[in-house]
């Protein structure tokens, strides 16, 4: 099935329900995107002589002409290649040169983005926009929509490439509609009153979501600002209600401080899924208590999006079990239509509370690496995909993960993970940020070091004294150092390698 099918039957039943906002405005009913992507189709395949299973690439911020090229593209039968519009030009250039790309739609400066294009062979244009070209596009006459079964190629997501070159992650219509029902199943029931607001890159998690909240005629929000801003957030909340929300942990943590410093009403807010990168049980804590029972945490990766595990709004609530604190801690459950496995280095599965390498299987996962059949080998085993994170479950089927397996401490012999010692760091109330790598050392093999951004008056000694009370005595940081800001990445991740270079670079200097 086309995904461009969810729109279509939206269209059909519920013409007149608003589909599009900018702001607090309507811009578009369901009626009216559903003739728009058609128009787009019919100009991709007329004008620009597409066919079935070309590319696309999006290298746009967040605008009201991402949902409908979106689906204009679906409508097709074409892939969509998301590109996050805060990298570089000739990162975003190599990405359409990788894929394959056709078209590049931007929304941004042309010319840097036609400069940094310029070898990538199979593009045939790149059109803004805010330009007539664009605007042309919706005169064209609206076209059937191309019939598909499923496994083609929809989503063309590149890895944020951390280590080297992004990899292109292909997931299929299937894929998509599979996480599509493991969200009606385990993350939240969506009407046509709720309204989804993307504050987070539509090229990412918070995009794809989308067609969840198309399924069911239910708005689409996009901030003026284009992103996130919580002043803003709170405004929409107020103006629009029923609010929908996919937050990085970083987001969430000022949102919630936001609204702590200025007793702002967060009935508005419906439901904040978060994920992406570790929230800490202390901040997910104050989050309760700020906002009350409105958030999702859901663990997933570009190989198989938002849906890996769960931990529902229902169990971060229940603060009165015995297991709670242990629960709210961990990234909870597989989602029902997902298998985990814990699995050692040989690929035996652990027994409960011993850690190893997390594995998935379900119909989201990914089909391989574009172009790429080495790293998918290395990916896939017998259907299941090596996430690459460390884990381990409890015997209810609670996940807690320790670390990227690249990310272990190995310290005289003994593992230990940095999640665990960044946890105790966050309990000292002037603790804002924790990142905890592993540094070369001749005796040890390797030793723990802190980064910390702290509040002012915060020294090496409230820390040591906070890791002892906690915790045993070789996971203690032997150096902290305190900083600014954490180095990140374009999606909110800590760059733990940046910080491991910098230790290196360091060593070399003294």
């Amino acid at each position: 099935m086309n995904l461009a099918h969810l729109l279509m039957r939206s269209a059909n039943v519920y013409p007149e329900r608003p589909a599009v906002l900018h702001g607090s405005s309507c811009l578009h009913t369901y009626a009216e995107l559903a003739e728009r992507a058609a128009r787009i189709a019919s100009a991709l395949r007329e004008k620009h002589g597409l066919m079935p299973g070309q590319r696309v690439a999006l290298f746009m911020k967040n605008v009201p002409q991402y949902i409908e090229l979106l689906y204009g593209a679906w409508w097709a039968g074409l892939a969509v290649v998301p590109i996050n519009s805060k990298l570089h030009p000739d990162e975003a250039a190599y990405i359409a040169s990788d894929s394959e790309a056709s078209l590049l739609f931007i929304s941004e400066d042309a010319n840097a983005v036609s400069k940094s294009a310029a070898p990538a062979t199979s593009l045939q244009a790149i059109v803004s926009i805010n330009t007539s070209a664009y605007e042309s596009m919706l005169e064209c006459p609206p076209c059937d929509m191309q019939s598909l079964n499923g496994d083609e190629l929809a989503w063309l997501f590149y890895t944020s490439g951390t280590t080297g070159r992004p990899k292109g992650v292909m997931q299929s219509h299937r894929n998509l509609l599979a996480m599509m029902s493991a969200y009606f199943i385990d993350v939240d029931e969506i009407t046509p009153d709720d309204a989804a607001v993307y504050a987070a890159p539509m090229s990412h998690g918070a995009g794809i979501y989308n067609i969840i909240f198309t399924a069911k005629a239910a708005r689409h929000v996009i901030p003026l600002s284009g992103g996130f801003d919580t002043a803003e957030l709170v405004g929409l909340a107020a103006d629009i209600g029923r609010l929908c929300l996919f937050a990085a942990p970083t987001m969430l943590i000022r949102l919630v401080e936001h609204i702590a410093a200025t007793h702002a009403d967060c009935g508005g807010f419906k439901t904040i899924v978060y994920g992406g990168g570790p929230m800490y049980a202390e901040d997910i804590r104050r989050a309760l208590q700020v906002m009350g029972p409105r958030f999702v945490q859901i663990y997933g990766q570009g190989e198989a999006p938002m849906t890996i595990t769960v931990l529902p709004r229902s169990v971060l609530a229940d603060s009165g079990h015995p297991e709670w604190p242990q629960r709210i801690a961990s990234v909870g459950i597989p989602f029902a239509l997902t298998e985990i496995r814990i699995a050692d280095e040989h690929g035996n599965s652990c027994p409960h509370g011993e850690i190893g390498e997390v594995l998935v299987k379900g119909d989201v996962v990914m089909s391989g690496y574009w172009g790429n059949p080495h790293a998918s080998a290395q990916a896939l085993h017998d259907g299941w995909l090596r996430t690459g994170d460390m884990g381990y479950t409890d015997e209810h089927g609670f996940l807690t993960l320790r670390d990227r397996s690249k990310d272990l401490i190995i310290s005289g012999g003994t593992n230990i993970y940095p999640r665990e010692v960044e946890e105790v760091l966050l309990t000292h109330p002037g603790i804002k940020e924790v990142a905890v790598v592993g540094q070369h050392d001749a005796e040890w093999g390797e030793i723990v070091v802190a980064f910390v951004v702290a509040a002012p008056g915060i020294h090496a000694a409230d820390l040591e004294e906070t890791c002892l009370s906690r915790m045993a005595r070789f996971k203690r940081p032997r150096h902290y150092h305190f900083v600014e800001s954490l180095p990140k990445n374009n999606y909110g991740k800590v760059l733990k390698a940046a910080l491991r270079e910098r230790l290196a670079k360091d060593a070399a200097l003294s």
